[in-house]
């Protein structure tokens, strides 16, 4: 039987329109407008900076770079394992493994923070994903859960229908964008210079990401433990303008 003229053509409209919806919705996820409260951690770098770690634009692009590095071999692996498999086993036994991982009681707080506010905000944003607000609710009487934040973002990627590796370097971006982000409320760097840096390390930061990618979270390591260390000072700053 011969279809009707133009069923193709509407289909393939149809098709083209949603994702080009869906799209929007990625992106959405990595706006900084959107409060998951990224932007209240240095990730270290004011603990880094107050006990002259970083002293100087040299130690300040330093000390970013390994970020993004130690955070690639850290979390990517948590990332690319939740979204391989974005279902509430998964996603439940990773945010378990990786609060055994964390030692950081910082770094860990900092994780459950950002990753309860992502879930709570993406289960009310992107409601023509129902799976997302049926797994949150499951889990918010548990005692047990963390709510971790790598293992979420891999979990609303993977639901959104972002690939593997677009996922994992939508991750790392938005470490670097924070963490630059906080180098300027700390004055370090004025906004030109901090735009200027960010995309000198991009380049960096795409080779980090070709080393680390498309691990299991049983890989998941730490590249640079000072840092960890670092960071653990934080609350015992006398005077911060960060949570971590």
């Amino acid at each position: 039987m011969t279809k009707p003229i133009g069923e193709d053509a509407i289909r393939e409209t149809d098709a083209s329109r949603a994702s080009s919806c869906t799209q929007w919705s990625q992106w959405q996820l990595l706006d900084s407008i959107l409060p998951t409260g990224g932007f209240a951690h240095s990730f270290g770098l004011e603990a880094a900076v107050q006990t002259r770690l970083v002293s100087s634009p040299t130690d300040l692009e330093t000390h970013i770079i390994h970020v993004v590095d130690n955070t690639a071999s850290l979390l990517l692996p948590f990332v690319y394992s939740s979204l391989k498999s974005p279902d509430i086993e998964t996603w439940q036994r990773l945010d378990l493994l990786l609060d055994a991982t964390l030692t950081n009681q910082v770094s860990s707080k900092a994780s459950i923070s950002q990753g309860s506010a992502l879930f709570r905000i993406a289960a009310s944003v992107f409601t023509e994903i129902p799976s997302l607000k049926m797994i949150r609710d499951a889990s918010l009487g548990s005692k047990e859960l963390r709510f971790h934040h790598a293992p979420i973002f891999g979990l609303v990627c993977g639901l959104l229908g972002m690939d593997a590796e677009t996922s994992q370097r939508a991750y790392l971006f938005i470490t670097l964008r924070d963490v630059v982000s906080a180098a300027t409320r700390l004055n370090l760097v004025g906004p030109m210079g901090a735009s200027v840096m960010q995309h000198r390390i991009a380049v960096v930061a795409e080779t980090v990401l070709q080393k680390w990618k498309d691990r299991d979270a049983s890989e998941a390591c730490q590249t640079s433990p000072l840092l960890d260390v670092v960071q653990g000072c934080h609350g015992y700053l006398f005077s911060r303008l960060f949570c971590s």
